[in-house]
């Protein structure tokens, strides 16, 4: 199988990056990581919630290139069909289309207010009612999903849907929010997986830094 190149921006602060990120990396592809550096106008602007950026994550593989993270979750689930990205049942699969559709979408509350920072801690941060009201359908998302399959994934198995919530994940750890047991008991699953081990890892070592995402605000 052909070696592709996946590019992305920083592992602190890109949570689109990480999604690819993790796609690729639960589809089994080898690959190789390009990284545009955070200065990069394109780069900053995806970071910074300025404009939609088309730049990352990009997938190239096979001469086919793909740059958003539906397009690459779908992409993948055609080009390594046994990695499970998508469940095996059309019922699950149109489910799991719906929540990763819902989350590539939705939540821009959320986005603007808690944005992705690995590096960051606030405890007792103070959530805007729009971010909380967000905050309260992933949550919901979540119960649905796991109630449904049984866990320790949305969907059982871990599915490109975990790949999408992956960030969301993080941010709640980030922004100290208060989650009841069995939400708090899947964040810990996805942040202990080896993939997001070794992502976090990477992002506490990069030197690269946004003040505006820095910012206690």
């Amino acid at each position: 199988m052909a070696k592709a190149t996946l590019t992305i921006s920083s592992k602190n602060y890109s949570s689109w990056s990480l999604r690819g990120w993790l796609l690729t990396r639960f589809s089994g592809l080898p690959f190789e990581e390009v990284v545009m550096p955070v200065d990069d106008p394109g780069a900053r602007a995806e970071l910074l919630l300025l404009s939609p950026s088309i730049l990352v994550p990009c997938l190239v593989h096979d001469g086919i290139k793909v740059w958003d993270t539906l397009a690459i979750a779908e992409y993948l689930n055609e080009v390594c069909p046994d990695a499970g990205l998508l469940p095996p049942e059309r019922r699950e699969r149109a489910h799991c289309r719906a929540i990763c559709g819902e989350m590539h979408s939705g939540f821009a509350s959320l986005r603007s207010a808690l944005p992705m920072n690995l590096k960051a801690h606030f405890p007792g941060f103070k959530v805007w009612a729009r971010a909380q009201t967000d905050i309260e359908r992933v949550t919901t998302i979540w119960h649905e999903c796991l109630a449904q399959y049984g866990g320790p994934y949305l969907f059982g198995e871990r599915t490109a849907a975990d790949a999408m919530f992956a960030p969301v994940v993080t941010r709640f750890v980030t922004y100290d929010v208060k989650l009841d047991p069995e939400i708090v008991t899947y964040g810990q699953t996805i942040l202990a997986m080896p993939e997001m081990q070794e992502w976090i890892a990477d992002a506490q070592h990069e030197a690269e830094e946004i003040d505006e995402l820095d910012a206690e605000f």
